[in-house]
Formats: structure tokens, sequence, C-alpha cells
């Protein structure tokens, strides 16, 4: 089993990143992620579209099939209460890593949860020598662009994707080379 655990230096607290491999484990990602994308996306993108994404793509069975088909899911806690959730998707050919969801609840916001995260997949990354992140973003989730670029992301290429039911998702491909 794979524990990521570390002392945070910003807090005095003890952070626990920890894959998911149960039912319960992928109800409680399930359950985060309809707290999240509730708090965070509907001023960007509608609560329909919300609701159209979450059943597409984060409720319990939509995770359980993404993770039969090379998805790995992260809970991260905080003091022991689950707070929020990554998965990667590792690309052996091309020697990239996907980050296609790293989401901290706003209740546990400015404790460097969403760092810790993105650490944790670089690490992840490293180890497995490839030579790359990547992710996309929502082009008006500009807080999270910002984010990202000052962790060293930059804009690649624009994405459009029609997700079904009229919806679209518009984002930035942003990547983060690990050559040094």
């Amino acid at each position: 089993m794979h524990i990521f655990q570390k002392l945070n230096s910003y807090n005095s607290f003890e952070v626990l990143i920890k894959p998911v491999i149960s039912s319960l484990d992928i109800q409680t990602v399930a359950h985060l992620a309809h707290k999240i994308w509730n708090q965070h996306y509907v001023p960007i993108i509608g609560q329909q579209q919300v609701d159209y994404m979450l059943g597409k793509f984060q409720d319990a069975e939509a995770i359980k099939h993404q993770m039969e088909n090379d998805y790995e899911y992260f809970i991260i806690y905080h003091q022991k209460n689950p707070c929020g959730y990554l998965a990667l998707v590792p690309n052996t050919v091309d020697k990239k890593m996907m980050v296609s969801k790293i989401y901290v609840d706003s209740d546990f916001r400015n404790l460097k949860l969403g760092s810790q995260l993105l650490d944790f997949s670089i690490e992840e990354a490293k180890n497995r020598a490839f030579k790359s992140i990547w992710l996309t973003v929502n082009k008006n989730n500009r807080k999270s662009i910002e984010w990202y670029q000052n962790k060293g992301f930059s804009i690649k290429e624009n994405i459009k994707i029609d997700i079904g039911n009229g919806f679209v998702m518009d984002d930035y491909l942003m990547e983060l080379s690990l050559l040094s």
C-alpha cells in the first residue's frame, strides 16, 4: 500500500495522502466531489453542467470505471478528515503523468493541501522517470490557472471537448516539465 505521510511544515498537524482501494474509499471520493464541485464550479460553469459532470465523471460508478482503466485515485486527510482528492493517469509510452483531478474542500483551503497533492504528483511522476505532468483547467477558472502558473506550469494549448448533453469543456492544457 502506497501511503504518503509528512509533517506539514506550515502548520503543526499531520497530513496523510492515501490511495483509494476500497468501495468505501470510492464513496468518500464521490462525496468529496459532490461537495467540492458545488462549492467551486457552479459560478464558473453553472449548476446544470456541474450536476451533469458529477454524474458522468465523479459518481462512484464512474470513479470505479476510471480506476479499472489506469486512473490512480488518492484521498488527502487533514487531522484524519478526508478533505480532498487526486487522480493521476500515467502514460508510460510518452513518459507523462496526467493530473486528472486535484481538488480540496473549501473548508480546508489555505492549509497548503493543494500544494501537497501537487508535490505528491510530481514525486510520483519523478519516481517513474516521467518527463512532465500535465492537466486541463477551465479557461474561466482564473484563480486555479494562476495557481498552476505560480507552480511552474505553462499553458500549452486550448482544448474544447464536447462532453454531451449540450455541454462543452473549454479548457487550457497546462504542463510542467520535470526535466532539469
